[in-house]
């Protein structure tokens, strides 16, 4: 079912692993001693954002992401390209896709700029990452076939533009410790012909690893076909990368289909907004059944509640304060609010992964 370690500059990262989103070099309402704190053993840098603001030349010249964010432990950066689908889908005046690569601007005002695959792998080498992830271009699942067949395409080909361009990199200035590795992600909506298209194409290009890619959850929340047809197309003995899965049942479903590194922002997201993961029973072994439940802080029923979030969690949100101290807090605003409840999702979530590593 792949590997239990992956290897990186930073450090080893046991398999499976949750990356919380740094999107912009930084998990929201944390520092990275709170994500040490909490368990937290690598995350998630959106490079098309980082390089758009500070800038990635900003950023090496602070020494890389690592250094820039105080976080010794690895950093995995997305390419951007959903972070520029989304841009494009939603307003055709900030951009375009063409088989050169991504057209982009961040609002009116800019000049627009091009991702290529080549500059995607430059900027991302350039921040220092551990784990780069190839450009794709990602589909709507309601998108035409002639669309789905082009994002395939594109993927494909761009993958095999990112390979060359790392391994050009790579053999001009080699790494002095471990050398980064790099990923790349399968797209094909929900049509099975142009996933196992998809796969193969990149396949034939290797990569250290590969990803889901698309929308994996259906309008009922659990985990659409495609999630387990693609981890099937995915060759043995490389990390499955499940990309934007984030629900608890949803992770021990997508673990069970063999993807070992999930990145999302959901748990703390859902943290800032009061909704808070806890085990059920204590945080009974089994993860089968109605095995944990959320909470909404929130409710005043919480008010007066003088426990923990969750009985027997060790995160510094449960081992200090009440759920109606929590509860206070969300009522009157108050930034520590949104700090604590986002340490308790994010421990929540390594709790879990501990369990699902300790699974036969």
């Amino acid at each position: 079912m792949g590997p239990s370690v992956l290897s990186t500059a930073h450090g080893e990262l046991p398999l499976p692993a949750f990356l919380p989103d740094a999107t912009r070099a930084v998990v929201r309402a944390v520092d990275a001693a709170d994500l040490e704190g909490a368990g937290i053993r690598a995350v998630m840098v959106n490079a098309l954002h980082v390089a758009h603001r500070p800038g990635a030349s900003v950023i090496e010249a602070a020494g890389g992401l690592h250094r820039f964010m105080g976080w010794r432990r690895p950093v995995f950066t997305d390419s951007g390209g959903y972070q520029a689908y989304s841009l494009t889908r939603e307003n055709k005046a900030l951009g375009s896709v063409s088989d050169d690569g991504f057209t982009y601007r961040f609002d009116r005002a800019e000049e627009k700029k091009l991702l290529t695959p080549e500059k995607s792998v430059e900027r991302q080498l350039q921040l220092g990452s551990d784990v780069v992830i190839a450009l794709d271009e990602c589909t709507h699942p309601d998108a035409p076939a002639g669309g789905q067949r082009d994002s395939v395409r594109r993927t494909v080909a761009w993958g095999a533009r990112c390979r060359a361009e790392f391994d050009r990199r790579l053999a001009a200035r080699p790494p002095a410790g471990e050398r980064p590795k790099l990923f790349a992600v399968v797209q094909g909506g929900d049509d099975p012909a142009l996933r196992r298209e998809c796969a193969e194409g990149l396949l034939a290009a290797g990569f250290d690893g590969y990803g889901y890619g698309g929308w994996p959850v259906d309008d009922e929340g659990g985990l659409v076909d495609a999630v387990g047809l693609t981890a099937r197309l995915m060759p043995e003995g490389t990390p499955r990368l499940a990309l934007g899965i984030g629900g608890p049942e949803n992770v021990v479903a997508a673990h069970a289909l063999g993807y070992r590194v999930f990145d999302c922002t959901l748990p703390t997201r859902d943290g800032r907004h009061g909704r808070l993961y806890v085990f059920r029973a204590g945080g009974a072994a089994p993860l089968a059944g109605d095995w944990c439940e959320r909470v909404n802080i929130g409710n005043d029923r919480f008010m007066r509640e003088a426990g923990p979030v969750e009985t027997g969690c060790d995160c510094a949100c449960c081992a200090r304060y009440s759920r109606g101290y929590l509860h206070h807090l969300f009522k009157v605003k108050d930034a520590a609010a949104l700090r604590l409840a986002t340490i308790h999702n994010l421990r929540f979530f390594a709790r879990l992964f501990d369990r699902l590593r300790a699974l036969p």
